[in-house]
């Protein structure tokens, strides 16, 4: 997979996003609960795209929200739709490459995760801009087989597919103590807090 390609892609997709987006706030609560996302903390949300998370981390009051995303179309609708919160930063780059000033309480990848060309390498980067106790999460609003299913048409050049949760849970264990393991038929998350 090629990041350029990821890119086009999403930035192609960017204007219908938030129209198509199917969503369940029951679901993203859950995975939000379980990273316990709260009040005072400082999120970054990994492949933000239009910003479809970030209503969720503000009524949570937290204290700010990063969100950061490769494709500038969809960096830059999110940049518009939070224009005027000032707990909303939006940045067009690449998360492996780009140099945070600080570290997060929270790290959220929201159906991003398959569109990373080198898993392995991403977690052990977002691992290393965690706080201490601070958490990251892997989530998707849908189960495995429909995520794959859902990459096996126009999306199959810009995916990976979605690993198995114990895979994942093998790459968050050199970094991370895992919290939760969920892969059914609703929803997909690991989360892990990197220990004091």
């Amino acid at each position: 997979m090629d990041k350029q390609d990821v890119i086009a892609f999403f930035d192609r997709a960017a204007a219908t996003w938030d129209a198509e987006m199917i969503k369940s706030d029951t679901i993203i609560n859950r995975i939000l609960d379980n990273a316990e996302v709260g009040e005072g903390m400082s999120v970054l949300d990994v492949a933000c795209g239009t910003g479809v998370m970030f209503d969720y981390y503000l009524s949570r009051g937290v204290e700010s929200v990063v969100g950061i995303d490769i494709s500038p179309e969809m960096a830059k609708i999110a940049a518009e739709k939070y224009a005027a919160e000032p707990r909303v930063q939006v940045i067009c780059g690449d998360v492996e490459e780009y140099a945070f000033d600080r570290k997060f309480d929270r790290i959220v990848v929201y159906n991003g995760f398959p569109h990373f060309p080198y898993p392995k390498r991403l977690i052990k980067i977002l691992a290393g801009l965690l706080k201490e106790d601070g958490r990251l999460t892997v989530a998707h609003g849908m189960s495995r087989e429909a995520i794959d299913g859902h990459h096996k048409g126009a999306a199959s050049k810009v995916s990976n597919g979605l690993m198995r949760a114990e895979s994942l849970k093998e790459l968050f264990d050199p970094y991370l103590q895992v919290k939760t393991v969920i892969s059914d038929d609703k929803m997909y998350q690991v989360c892990g807090i990197k220990p004091i």
